[in-house]
């Protein structure tokens, strides 16, 4: 059975540091020859993007609903097999979120790191500390690091107020060299961090100092189970848009589409490229199309190329922010608006605060596919929802999908493993 080196990187809440911690620690270990395999927990795309920089290697999610517990396991069997050490970041605090970070934890059995603030913080780090490790007594726990402390004496309290059951890991200080930008959707994408190396490596020199420069307990997740899937997209060449502005996406999911039998191009309308020759779908994922949509009005070579695709009647899959392209119009937080390639009718309008958030699903012919939802913008269109999300705790409704010609649209941001057969009529531009 592989067995493998297992950290879980968690915390009382968002905001405490944990992407900081866990891409430091990856950094740290990698550069020591290791072979580190990252995960991060619930949907994501932006902390991924700078977890994978910092270990070399792919960040997938994994969620007990979402990804489904079998495949979270497969997926952890798999990495074992040919990982040295295994980090998983949290998602929000430990116990938050049904399922949780702690659910998670608890199901393969690895170690909790609880990273803690202690930014104005002093004895009661210690309360903080003993509540996460007693408040569920079966999650496993590692112990704790303190975070953004503001002196050697201040160290030295927060560890003498820990209960002495309770591993001390160390502590890392306040550091604005360190710690990562992050704006509106989360931290800011990897390729925009133009120093991100210099702060990775800053955070594996501070990590080195600590008790989390020993690897932790190995942990066994089974036996990897070969999935077989049938050649639904063989021969099908998928173009998919990916840049600055569109990069919301799951590798898992272009991982699927090639084990289906499609040959994946990418192409970037902020770069205004053409479509790849021979494209047969358009895949358009969520991103930042806001940030950019001057730029993207302004490039006609690859406008041109999606209408044409779209007349053709070729399938196009967009996305979130990839939905926003194909409107009408785009408005920022300012007022100001923006052409996109009218293609759908309607205007989305950006808000200062989120406007959706949280686990979702679809239900089509071809059973359920689950996703998440997270935007800041609305849309105003007078298309009809084909198909209406629903979400998995509550009654309040989802994201509604568009169907309009060959065009798929959605705000939800789908787990395509979660249901090969939709993902494949998708891309096919069959019934679902």
């Amino acid at each position: 059975m592989p067995a493998c080196p297992a950290l879980f990187i968690s915390a009382p809440a968002s905001g405490q540091g944990k992407t900081t911690i866990t891409a430091g620690l990856a950094r740290y270990h990698r550069r020591l020859g290791r072979r580190v395999r990252v995960f991060k927990t619930g949907p994501d795309f932006l902390d991924p993007m700078i977890l994978a920089h910092a270990s070399g290697a792919p960040v997938l999610s994994l969620d007990l609903w979402m990804v489904g517990q079998d495949a979270c396991r497969n997926l952890l069997a798999e990495a074992a097999a040919e990982a040295d050490l295994i980090l998983i970041e949290g998602v929000m605090g430990l116990f938050d979120g049904t399922p949780s970070s702690a659910d998670l934890a608890s199901a393969f059995g690895v170690p909790v790191l609880a990273v803690i603030s202690a930014k104005a913080m002093a004895q009661t780090f210690g309360a903080v500390a003993f509540g996460l490790a007693n408040f569920r007594p079966h999650v496993p726990f590692h112990g704790v690091l303190a975070n953004r402390v503001g002196s050697a004496r201040h160290a030295q309290m927060l560890q003498e107020a820990l209960p002495p059951t309770l591993r001390w890991c160390g502590h890392l200080a306040a550091s604005d060299e360190i710690e990562l930008p992050d704006r509106h959707l989360g931290l800011h994408q990897a390729a925009e961090i133009d120093d991100l190396d210099a702060r990775l490596e800053r955070a594996a020199d501070a990590l080195a100092d600590t008790a989390l420069a020993d690897l932790p307990p190995a942990v066994e997740f089974g036996a990897p189970t070969p999935l077989a899937l049938p050649p639904l997209l063989q021969g099908k060449e998928i173009a998919i848009a990916r840049d600055a502005a569109f990069s919301f996406i799951y590798p898992a999911n272009v991982t699927l589409l090639e084990a289906l039998g499609a040959r994946v191009q990418y192409f970037s309308p902020l770069a205004d490229e053409p479509l790849p020759a021979g494209t047969d779908a358009v895949y358009l994922p969520g991103g930042y199309p806001e940030l950019h949509a001057a730029a993207l009005a302004a490039n006609m070579r690859s406008a041109a190329a999606v209408r044409a695709h779209v007349a053709n009647g070729k399938p196009l899959v967009a996305e979130c922010g990839g939905m926003l392209y194909l409107l009408d119009r785009l408005t920022d937080t300012q007022g100001v608006s923006t052409p996109m390639l009218g293609l759908l009718p309607g205007h989305a309008t950006m808000q200062t605060r989120f406007t959706a958030l949280g686990m979702q699903q679809i239900d089509s012919l071809h059973g359920v596919m689950t996703g998440h939802t997270f935007h800041y913008s609305k849309v105003s269109t007078a298309l009809v929802p084909l198909r209406s999300a629903t979400r998995p705790q509550g009654d309040a409704p989802g994201e509604a999908l568009y169907r309009a010609g060959s065009i798929v649209a959605t705000y939800m941001h789908a787990y395509w493993p979660s249901n090969p057969a939709f993902a494949a009529a998708l891309f096919n531009g069959q019934a679902f």
